[in-house]
């Protein structure tokens, strides 16, 4: 509930201007019932047709007034369920962005999309409901309440005598359904994982003919949903029934009574007449607040995880605040200084990494899949902290430099980058405020510029979704430019080159080498890649097996030699 109120305090006064509306149409729609019992117990009896006429016009008016009060507040309250959680969506996905890379594992990712999607709109759908109709039924169960008491009290005793017995349904089966919401939206985190990958992988399902197979997987978490939902909707589908077995039992009672109370004329029709409609009234009252705590169940379920991201956001940014002292390079620009990291805890993926970088350098690190190339990476952007020894930029730790600032430094093509829908332009823009010029340097340096300039649109050809409309090799390029753009600090290249031919990869390099004055990471499996690197690491498991130049190297490691020998047709070829 906490949640909700966050979002809804800066729209109260619309809010608020809504509810008014909806409590005056409410206490319209309540007037009806009482002024047909006056028409028929009053003024009909005396024969007077202009008085029949006069209440008749109010009837007429007050169920105008219900008419369009309850449109106006119905589409205030849409209005302000929608920014409502235009707000929500904005901010989660603001903290979903800024997680640590160990936060979002935490989470899964899955998971987190879930939360924007499905979350957020139960939370939206409450937001919604509570306005249209959590202010209207209340009003007229307790208005009800009041009136029929007024009417007859003896009848109103009958209905009281229900309520209590609703309330304890609703309220116990309200407490079992809570937990199993939030048990089958979990679920729903299976079945978005599945449907993830299967569209990150559709190629190489159609490739090796598994449609079948991933149909299957589909069906399997769809199942474990459905049964997770079955079993949260059979528990709270008892509260319908309970409570239109126990009205009805009323109303039974209340109709039987009154007959017995016309007849000894201790009663009048009119007046039975409009207490069986107040209790239709109160009736659908109670069942549109068992639908409410039926959504109310699902959405704290949903607002709670939904507070768990945002929380742990809040917390992130709290922690460690950031030092702005620039350090001295006496030691190098870049330093690892015994570094060691673990994903589990339990067994390190790096271990005892140490090595210098002086400004301008290119260090580059080789090693078979799983060596911990790419963790490296991971620790210098600190997107994971390592659990012992030192990182330092610029004489610097990387614990005190706030994320933005740090960020800043690096151009950074990864092993999993990704293309958006756009131009190629846009793409390798992305956002910043970068000129046309500088984009063209870019896709120069990047040996991209004459194949974008082969397409009709030049820069402006629309690449799809995750590139599919070009090669690998000229996805990697439009990549690599991308990083060049800004002139980052920092360039760091993991495995930026795996797609491209021997050819335009040692171009690049010595377009890199000649004219970017910048200090590079490169992260490769050839040898060729980094054998130009002032300083090269070569690991395993996790740890330093090899460090220096190329040529020392090949004399000091065996394992660095034997990759250079298994390669040696590629470097024959270059």
């Amino acid at each position: 509930m906490r949640l909700m109120l966050r979002y809804l305090r800066p729209l109260a006064r619309t809010m608020a201007l809504g509810m008014t509306i909806k409590i005056l149409a409410t206490l319209c729609e309540l007037a009806l019932p009482y002024i047909l019992s006056y028409i028929l117990d009053v003024a009909v009896p005396t024969g007077e047709i202009g008085r029949v006429l006069l209440w008749g016009g109010i009837m007429i008016l007050a169920a105008l007034g219900a008419l369009i009060g309850n449109v106006v507040a119905n589409r205030n309250a849409a209005r302000v369920a929608r920014d409502a959680a235009r707000e929500m969506r904005h901010d989660l996905f603001e903290a979903t962005m800024h997680l640590s890379a160990r936060e979002t594992d935490a989470f899964t990712v899955p998971s987190l999309e879930s939360r924007l999607t499905s979350d957020t709109y139960n939370v939206h759908h409450f937001i919604g409901m509570m306005q249209r109709i959590g202010v209207r039924a209340p009003i007229l169960l307790i208005g009800g309440v009041a009136i029929t008491l007024v009417l007859d009290w003896r009848l109103s005793l009958i209905l009281l005598a229900t309520l209590p017995l609703i309330g304890g349904a609703i309220f116990l089966i309200t407490r079992r359904g809570l937990p199993l919401y939030a048990y089958a939206q979990r679920a729903v985190d299976g079945m978005v994982r599945v449907v993830r990958e299967d569209c990150n992988g559709v190629r190489v399902i159609k490739a090796l003919t598994r449609e079948d197979f991933e149909c299957e997987r589909f069906d399997n978490s769809n199942r474990a949903l459905v049964a997770r939902e079955r079993k949260a909707g059979t528990a709270m589908a008892a509260s319908q029934p309970l409570m239109s077995l126990f009205l009805n039992l009323g109303l039974v009672a209340v109709i039987a009574l009154g007959a017995v109370f016309v007849s000894r004329d201790l009663s009048k029709p009119g007046r039975i007449i409009a207490f069986i409609q107040y209790f239709t009234l109160m009736s659908t009252a109670m069942s549109v607040i068992t639908r409410i705590f039926v959504q109310l169940t699902k959405s704290m379920a949903s607002a709670g995880r939904i507070e768990e991201v945002l929380e742990t956001f809040e917390r992130h940014n709290a922690e460690d605040p950031k030092t702005t002292q620039n350090g001295a390079e006496n030691d190098g620009f870049l330093v690892f200084e015994d570094v060691c990291f673990s994903y589990n805890g339990k067994k390190d993926d790096l271990a005892h990494v140490s090595f210098s970088l002086p400004r301008g350098g290119t260090l580059g690190v080789i090693g078979a899949t799983g060596a911990g190339k790419s963790t490296l990476i991971q620790l210098l952007m600190r997107f994971y902290n390592a659990n012992s020894g030192e990182i330092r930029i610029g004489g610097r730790s990387v614990l005190d430099f706030d994320e933005q600032e740090l960020h800043a430094l690096f151009g950074v093509v990864l092993q999993n980058d990704f293309i958006i829908a756009d131009t190629v332009a846009e793409n390798i823009r992305f956002g910043r405020d970068l000129s046309d010029e500088a984009i063209h340097r870019a896709a120069r340096l990047a040996q991209a510029e004459d194949f974008i300039l082969a397409f009709p649109e030049g820069f402006s050809h629309v690449l799809t979704a995750k590139g599919t409309n070009v090669s690998g090799g000229q996805r990697q390029r439009i990549l690599i430019a991308r990083a060049l753009a800004a002139d980052p600090d920092i360039l760091i290249l993991d495995d930026a080159s795996s797609a491209l031919d021997y050819r335009t990869d040692a171009a690049l390099r010595q377009a890199l080498r000649d004219e970017v004055r910048t200090t590079t990471v490169v992260v490769a499996q050839r040898v060729s890649s980094v054998k130009h690197a002032d300083h090269i690491l070569v690991l395993d498991g996790g740890r330093v097996i090899g460090a220096g130049r190329h040529e020392e190297l090949l004399d000091s490691c065996p394992a660095y030699r034997a990759i250079r020998d298994s390669q040696m047709g590629g470097a024959f070829l270059e």
